[in-house]
């Protein structure tokens, strides 16, 4: 097995998360500025991909020289417009702001998937701590509302419908992917929602009709190829894992274009911004799940977070602000990848899903020890690959 070297140097469990959200921050920070090779749509792409192999430059004094590039290449206004706006100021700060968006998305990201992990090895119930950490946002944004800080959304009966299938489609993404996590590895579950640009291109040609040049395609069959590969060879291989990445997958495609096609054509309420909308998608996904929770588990999650504190390894005030950390990072890092969907198209944003999950496969092994087998790993970096040359494709047909 080649793959033992990733997890022998194995420390105490005890070994304080400090030092793994250190570790998380630092590949953040190297993801997003690597990420800014991938979004490039700069015509010399084999310079970029150079670079792009040797990352480790990157981090440290050369970031503050990648940062100008890494916004330029989030912004969504496209190659050579971008390279003529590099003078105004402000365009500068807004595709800065971008570039800050996605930082914070990945590092939310990384601690949410650890805390929801240690979460589900604790009490495996996954419907339930679903619906704990998608009520848990209601708690963040009702203050806001209610002191004023925000603006507080005005809709009427036909607009909560209008935003009900999306609200479904959010409900999807995260049940599938916390009963995927609780399934199997984190790694796992991530390498198959790798896949997701595959269902995006579906997506795209079924409801909006767009049909993409064959090389974008032809990308696809890599990811396909690599997640079929990574599969085979998962050391945690489950269906329900599969079946609920993918359910993840689907639900999170036809999310990115209902919610494209809905906001980019009329007004809906009052106050309904980026971060309002996900609100509201928070709170009708929380009323959907709460009755889907009960049927499906019940309400034995009581009783096993009570087992839980009972074998000593958590008190049960240490379990419950588990529980509201893993709540607290999934608002966060959502609300921050709404914003950042906001700011480009939603290829990019799929491209900058995929970059996300390198990283928090990369975090997810050093935090848990979970061992890659050597064929997981050829199969998740085809995979990764594949969504790279997609990216690739994507941009040069958006020209």
């Amino acid at each position: 097995g080649r793959h033992h070297n990733i997890t022998s140097h194995s420390d105490t469990p005890e070994k304080s998360t400090m030092a793994i959200m250190k570790k998380a921050l630092l590949l953040a920070l190297a993801a997003s500025s690597a990420s800014a090779f991938a979004f490039s749509p700069r015509a010399n792409v084999g310079k970029s991909v150079q670079t792009f192999n040797g990352v480790p430059p990157v981090v440290g004094k050369q970031f503050a020289k990648t940062a100008p590039s890494t916004s330029l290449a989030l912004s969504s206004s496209g190659g050579a417009a971008a390279v003529e706006e590099e003078d105004s100021g402000s365009d500068l700060a807004d595709t800065l702001k971008t570039g800050s968006y996605f930082a914070l998305w990945y590092l939310f990201n990384i601690g949410y998937n650890i805390y929801n992990k240690k979460a589900l090895n604790a009490v495996a119930y996954p419907w339930t701590i679903a619906t704990i950490q998608m009520a848990t946002g209601i708690l963040y944004f009702l203050p806001l509302w209610l002191t004023g800080l925000r603006k507080a959304p005005k809709l009427s009966l036909d607009d909560l419908k209008t935003l009900f299938p999306i609200a479904l489609c959010h409900t999807g993404v995260h049940v599938g992917a916390v009963i995927a996590l609780g399934a199997g590895a984190v790694s796992f579950a991530h390498i198959v929602k790798a896949s997701e640009p595959v269902v995006t291109c579906g997506a795209n040609a079924l409801l909006l009709g767009e049909v993409l040049p064959a090389k974008v395609y032809a990308t696809l069959l890599p990811i396909i190829g690599g997640v079929a590969i990574a599969s085979m060879k998962e050391l945690s291989f489950t269906m329900l894992a599969l079946g609920s990445a993918m359910l993840s997958n689907v639900s999170s495609s036809l999310r990115g274009v209902l919610s494209k096609k809905t906001m980019s054509g009329k007004q809906i309420g009052e106050n309904l911004d980026a971060q309002n909308l996900y609100a509201v998608l928070t709170a009708m996904s929380t009323v959907l799940l709460i009755p889907m929770c009960l049927a499906v588990e019940g309400t034995g999650f009581f009783p096993a977070f009570k087992a839980a504190v009972d074998t000593g390894d958590f008190t049960t005030k240490s379990l419950s602000i588990l529980m509201a950390l893993s709540g607290a990072t999934y608002y966060l890092y959502n609300e921050v990848a709404f914003l950042a969907l906001g700011k480009v198209n939603p290829v990019t944003h799929a491209v900058g899903n995929t970059i996300k999950r390198v990283v928090i496969i990369v975090a997810s092994v050093i935090a848990f020890k979970t061992p890659m087998s050597t064929g997981s790993i050829i199969g998740s970096t085809i995979a990764i690959l594949g969504t790279l040359l997609y990216s690739l494709a994507m941009n040069s047909v958006k020209k």
